[in-house]
């Protein structure tokens, strides 16, 4: 997990290159790029290191609390891991360990559908629960046995992703070949240099990682197209762009729990939201992935909250990279945050162990926040917090 000084990682950049180091390429490209020249993607991170925090001394700083309560359940922190596609292949059945790491920090995992380990794999880890994330495919009674399976695991609160009727225009994924449907170019560029230049992954991860599939929908597919080379392939059939909101409906109407619509970023969505009745939302523009040069989630997050702030349970993801920014997002009125990147490089870079002391140094961050801010307990955050210009 250290770099050839023996240094230990204290930050998200820290992470970010031992994992570029230790990834093969296409990987590393897949989890760190965006869409386009990746305008928002940069957007995401600057905008919150653009909010200008307060510092107020002499306030009692012996009993701080960085807990939130979401959905009837406590986090130590207000923040969960997002559903990332593929980031089970970043370390040796990444799913699992990354729930191990969750649950030793109180905190809350939200397992995509294109995950590596299924719903059934991640839930053997502890009885403890997690959220699912669901992608709407163009079969819906497949839809709707993943949502029975995820009910029989425990599964509780279901995010529901709405911004990939398209799949974003990545160029890196392109020009490692990760896209289909580009002629002949459509062809994983990964060979034996690139792995030959990470031996631990293949070994770890390559040859005693398996299986390679997508676990949760592994039994609806053939084996060729269950293969993580075609995951790209694979998504661009099925995924279903004729998704609306009498869509959304349907599915409120057949899922008990907790809906979580992940993806909105304006208000008169996320006013739709409420009305049709999403018991929260995730203010995200997908990470910078899906349509470049869009407002970053900072931006639009107090927005959001302004206009339905008070009739929903608002979270938000996009450039978290610290637990300052965790400190900024409560301010700007998001019970909660998300990251993606973070938490899938940090188990690229040294699987477990590495996710454990990111989460750590977060929560360690957000301590020193709350304690020079003056807010002490994570339920006191609010715009007070933030400097007004």
């Amino acid at each position: 997990m250290g770099n050839s000084l023996n240094l230990l990682p204290a930050s998200y950049a820290d992470f970010r290159r031992e994992a570029e180091k230790r990834l093969p390429r296409f990987l590393f490209d897949y989890i760190d790029g965006g869409s386009g020249a990746e305008v928002t993607l940069h957007r995401n991170t600057a905008d919150w290191e653009a909010i200008q925090l307060t510092q107020k001394v002499l306030c009692d700083a012996s009993k701080m609390d960085c807990s939130v309560e979401l959905f009837g359940e406590k986090l130590a922190m207000p923040l969960l891991l997002a559903p990332v596609g593929m980031g089970g292949m970043n370390a040796r059945r990444g799913e699992v360990q990354a729930k191990r790491a969750v649950d030793q920090a109180g905190i809350q995992m939200c397992l995509t559908t294109m995950g590596v380990c299924s719903i059934e794999e991640v839930a053997q880890v502890s009885d403890k629960p997690f959220w699912f994330q669901l992608y709407m495919l163009k079969d819906r009674g497949v839809v709707a046995d993943i949502l029975a399976r995820a009910w029989e695991q425990g599964v509780r609160t279901l995010a529901f992703t709405i911004d990939l009727a398209v799949l974003g225009t990545r160029y890196r994924d392109i020009r490692n070949g990760m896209v289909g449907g580009v002629g002949a170019w459509g062809k994983l560029r990964a060979g034996p240099i690139d792995y030959a230049l990470h031996p631990h992954w293949v070994y770890d991860v390559g040859l005693r990682g398996k299986p390679h599939g997508l676990g949760t929908i592994a039994k609806y597919l053939d084996t060729k197209s269950g293969n993580i080379a075609n995951f790209m392939v694979w998504t661009s059939g099925q995924f279903d762009p004729s998704v609306t909101w009498k869509d959304i409906e349907w599915l409120r109407g057949i899922w008990k729990g907790n809906l979580v619509l992940k993806g909105v970023l304006d208000v008169d969505d996320a006013k739709q939201a409420v009305a049709i009745g999403a018991d929260g939302m995730v203010v995200s523009n997908h990470g910078g992935r899906q349509l470049d040069g869009v407002a970053s989630s900072a931006a639009m997050l107090p927005r959001i909250a302004d206009a339905v702030g008070d009739q929903t349970t608002l979270l938000v993801d996009g450039g978290i990279r610290t637990g300052q920014d965790l400190v900024r997002a409560l301010a700007l009125g998001a019970k909660a945050a998300m990251i993606g990147r973070p938490w899938v490089l940090a188990l690229g870079a040294g699987g477990e162990a590495a996710l454990s002391r990111y989460l750590t140094l977060m929560k360690h961050d957000m301590k020193t926040t709350l304690g020079l801010s003056g807010a002490i307990n994570a339920r006191d955050v609010d715009h007070r917090v933030i400097l007004n210009d």
